[in-house]
């Protein structure tokens, strides 16, 4: 693919950043569809624009062969505004691709539009999703859009799981909490995650993306055995030299606590990562997915080890200031 143009939508975030930096390290052209003022890896083009209302779309297309969509709302203030950032912009950037006659589109989505698993087996692209998540439900709707559009069959769709890396801010709170010796889960019975590496999950979006095949199918991106959130905050307060006890919390509290949260959020204008949304998704034992379908397809291969991961996360966080 080198010199083909490609343009990534929520560039500045988490996953996008690291995207596009392994974008340019391929030799590729690369413009960002930006709404503020942060910066860009160097070499990267920024267009700015608007996804709810399309404005820069067309501009933003212009010469593009490839689409990733990572934009997306995962901490909005109101319940419409997942349904704003998740579905209607999605909608908007379809229609967009379709005029401007894109190839290729690989449509960023989340393990939890496919929902927790009934029994603790890994979920597997065919089984019917059941979100349980305001959050959830509308990253279904958006992945429906991609389905009902005639870029269809150009269109790959990944749900990744728990995401986690340097420039994470979500996981950060696990970071934070674990080296200061305290693990918090919400009940008394264990929890069980699939995860994935940043770096790993962005070789699987360009794998997404080289696979002719893919088109029209759904993938999850994912190490292949999951983990307790227990074991995640051991390992993490490990790699901070402390050791760490499991808090359980009543759900009764988290829920409280999700509540006051929201409020606090409506009175700063500023979402956080608690809510009663992601409590509804935490009181769930099991969001585990199965990735042998992206193995088979695309070669697909979580290769950092859950140890190496956290080790080279938690460094980063050190080095940024970001442990406080």
């Amino acid at each position: 693919m080198t010199g083909e143009r490609v343009l990534v939508t929520g560039a500045t975030g988490f996953i996008g950043s690291h995207l596009v930096e392994r974008l340019l390290e391929q030799g590729l052209a690369v413009r960002c569809l930006v709404r503020s003022n942060k910066p860009l890896p160097a070499g990267a083009e920024a267009v700015k624009g608007d996804l709810l209302t399309g404005e820069g779309l067309e501009r933003s297309l212009e010469g593009v062969g490839l689409v990733y969509h990572l934009a997306g709302v995962t901490k909005p203030l109101t319940v419409s505004g997942y349904d704003d950032g998740n579905v209607r912009a999605t909608e908007t950037l379809l229609r967009a691709c379709e005029q401007a006659g894109i190839g290729r589109l690989i449509h960023v989505s989340s393990l939890a539009a496919a929902g927790p698993s009934p029994d603790g087996s890994p979920l597997t692209e065919e089984d019917t999703p059941g979100p349980v998540s305001h959050y959830g439900r509308s990253k279904l709707r958006g992945e429906g859009a991609v389905r009902g559009s005639p870029l269809a069959s150009r269109t790959v769709i990944v749900r990744p799981p728990v995401v986690y890396g340097p420039r994470d801010t979500d996981v950060l709170q696990v970071f934070r909490a674990a080296a200061k010796g305290l693990i918090f889960t919400i009940g008394r019975q264990e929890s069980y995650f699939s995860f994935v590496y940043v770096s790993d999950l962005v070789d699987g979006l360009l794998r997404a993306a080289a696979a002719e095949s893919a088109g029209g199918k759904t993938y999850f991106l994912a190490s292949l055995l999951p983990v307790t959130w227990a074991e995640f905050g051991r390992i993490a307060a490990s790699a901070a030299g402390a050791q760490a006890s499991r808090i359980p919390v009543p759900v009764w509290a988290a829920q409280a606590a999700g509540v006051v949260a929201e409020r606090l959020a409506r009175l700063t204008g500023k979402p956080g990562i608690l809510s009663r949304d992601k409590i509804r998704e935490a009181r769930h034992r099991f969001w585990t997915c199965s990735p042998a379908l992206a193995m088979h397809d695309l070669g697909f291969r979580a290769r950092t080890s859950l140890q190496d991961g956290i080790a080279a996360t938690y460094a980063w966080y050190k080095d940024a200031g970001w442990l406080n």
